[in-house]
C-alpha cells in the first residue's frame, strides 16, 4: 500500500507577512519596526525584511518618523472582494447610516472571527463612530459576530462556547436580531441581523454607536429591511 502523502508545510515567510499585515489593520495607530517585530515575535531584521517587501508591493507605507501602517495597495485589494456582495450592500448602509444617525456595516466570516467588509458613517451628526473595513474581532464578541451564528446551525459554531453564550444566542435567534454593549469596544452599542446569501459567506448587517437613537427592536426592523433590499440587489 502507497505510504500517505503529508500535508505540504505552510510557507512561514508568508504567515508572517499576512500577520503583519493583521497587526498593523488591529493597530489604532503607526507602528514601529521594533514595535512590529515584538509583536510577531521575530528578530528585528527578519521583520525589517518582510516589511520592505511589503511596501515594495505597495501594502505598507511609511511616514517620515519611519513609522509603518497600511499601505494604499491594500485599498485596490480590498475593492475586489466579495465585490458583488460589496455592491449590492453599500446604498443600504448608506441609507439606514443617514436614516439612523450611525455607523452602519457589513460583517463576514472569517475562520472563527467577524470582519468587517465595508461600512458607512452618517453625514448629518456631530458624533461619529469610525469601524474601518477589515476590522476583525471573535465571532462571539458584538452583535455583528452573534448575528452571523444565529443563521448556522449550533454544531457549525465555535468549539467550548458557554452554555450561557448559547443560551444568549437562542433567545436572539428567536427575536430575530443580536444586541451588544461593551463586548468589542468599550461604550459601545450595537444592534445586527443575520444576511445569508448565496454563494456568500454568512454575513450580517449592523449599526453602532454610543447610544441608540431607538428601541431596540425598530432599529433591527430597518435592519430586516435593508436585509431584504440587499437580497433583491444580489438576486437573491
Amino acid at each position: 500500500m502507497p505510504a500517505e502523502r503529508s500535508a505540504p508545510a505552510p510557507s512561514q515567510t508568508l504567515s508572517r507577512g499576512i500577520r503583519l499585515l493583521e497587526i498593523l489593520a488591529a493597530a489604532e495607530r503607526r507602528l514601529s519596526i521594533d514595535e512590529l517585530a515584538t509583536a510577531l515575535g521575530v528578530h528585528r531584521s527578519i521583520a525589517y525584511r518582510m516589511l520592505r517587501t511589503l511596501e515594495g508591493h505597495g501594502l505598507v507605507s511609511r511616514d517620515d518618523a519611519g513609522r509603518l501602517g497600511l499601505g494604499a495597495g491594500l485599498a485596490a485589494l480590498a475593492a475586489g472582494v466579495a465585490r458583488d456582495l460589496q455592491q449590492a450592500a453599500r446604498p443600504e448602509l448608506d441609507a439606514v447610516a443617514n436614516e439612523l444617525g450611525m455607523t452602519c456595516l457589513l460583517a463576514v466570516l472569517l475562520d472563527d472571527e467577524a470582519v468587517t467588509l465595508a461600512s458607512a458613517a452618517p453625514r448629518r451628526t456631530a458624533a461619529v463612530v469610525s469601524y474601518r473595513p477589515g476590522h476583525r474581532h471573535p465571532v462571539t464578541q458584538g452583535a455583528p459576530g452573534k448575528a452571523i451564528l444565529l443563521a448556522l446551525p449550533g454544531e457549525a459554531w465555535p468549539a467550548g462556547m458557554p452554555g450561557a453564550m448559547r443560551e444568549e444566542l437562542a433567545a436572539s435567534r428567536a427575536r430575530g436580531y443580536a444586541v451588544s454593549h461593551d463586548e468589542v469596544v468599550a461604550s459601545l452599542r450595537s444592534v445586527a441581523v443575520p444576511l445569508t446569501l448565496p454563494n456568500q459567506p454568512p454575513a450580517s448587517i449592523a449599526v453602532i454607536h454610543v447610544s441608540l437613537p431607538l428601541p431596540e427592536e425598530e432599529i433591527a426592523a430597518r435592519l430586516t429591511r435593508a436585509v431584504g433590499d440587499v437580497s433583491r440587489a444580489y438576486g437573491a
